[in-house]
């Protein structure tokens, strides 16, 4: 089974496509019932086996309860990738704290809801995949996205961490980082864009998300720790991870010494 959040559109639903095309029975969640529906009907319209389960990430006990059922009904996922998240531009100075507070509580603890919920299942199982969705936004910072900057750091952070810690249980961890993507959030974003850093921020032809999911599955079926899907972000990433992975190797090591001792 392969589990996706934000699985109605975007990446989700284009990551969805791509595992259930590999023989994955998908569980598709996602707050919006009605574009979850059509999503479902996208994939069972397509011969793919899929489940939709209705789910605001950011309610914890309500993932905990979704992942579970999912978890005694078709046992613990092959896959976990958790594409949910939302984008409000605006400068800092400007945006209300409520609109700071809705994406980090989207981007970060709905990723944090569902991997609480479902890594304890895989661990034991000894395999799985974890992929979480960051942004190239989560390299570097972009003016006008102090929330989605900040959270999406928080992601790769986050996966960092899991990549470690799960490294001893069989279970791998992939943080995708990709550009401007061809989705229905990017249409969002791009109308409240301050027109300051409209050049900046909207440089470059968006990637499409199907190749942006294409490209993150490959990158964990390799066992690579970041998806980077364009060659300047992978520069990037590669620069910035340089360090990261000698000291995650480091831990990795310790934490192997523990177990043995």
């Amino acid at each position: 089974m392969a589990i996706v959040t934000g699985g109605s559109s975007g990446i989700g639903l284009a990551a969805a496509l791509e595992l259930g095309r590999k023989g994955c029975q998908v569980a598709l969640l996602a707050r919006d019932p009605a574009r979850l529906a059509a999503a479902a009907a996208r994939l069972a319209g397509e011969g793919l086996s899929v489940l939709a389960c209705p789910l605001d990430v950011r309610d914890r006990a309500a993932t905990e309860v979704v992942v579970a059922d999912l978890i005694a009904r078709a046992g613990p996922p092959l896959w976990l990738v958790t594409a949910a998240g939302i984008v409000e531009p605006g400068f800092f100075l400007e945006q209300g704290a409520g609109r700071m507070e809705e994406q980090v509580a989207t981007n970060l603890l709905g990723t944090f809801h569902v991997v609480r919920a479902a890594a304890p299942a895989m661990a034991a199982a000894g395999h799985g995949h974890v992929v979480l969705v960051s942004s190239g936004a989560g390299l570097f910072g972009v003016a006008g996205y102090s929330g989605y900057c900040a959270s999406k750091f928080a992601v790769r952070g986050l996966g960092e961490v899991l990549r470690i810690e799960l490294a001893q249980t069989g279970v791998q961890v992939t943080v995708a980082v990709p550009p401007d993507t061809d989705t229905p959030q990017l249409e969002y974003e791009a109308r409240l864009r301050p027109s300051v850093i409209a050049a900046f921020a909207g440089a470059g032809r968006p990637l499409s998300a199907e190749m942006v999911a294409r490209h993150m599955i490959r990158s964990a079926e390799r066992g690579r720790f970041l998806s980077a899907p364009s060659w300047q972000l992978n520069m990037i990433a590669r620069l910035q991870s340089f360090m990261s992975d000698r000291l995650a190797v480091m831990q990795m090591q310790l934490l192997r010494r523990d177990l043995k001792s």
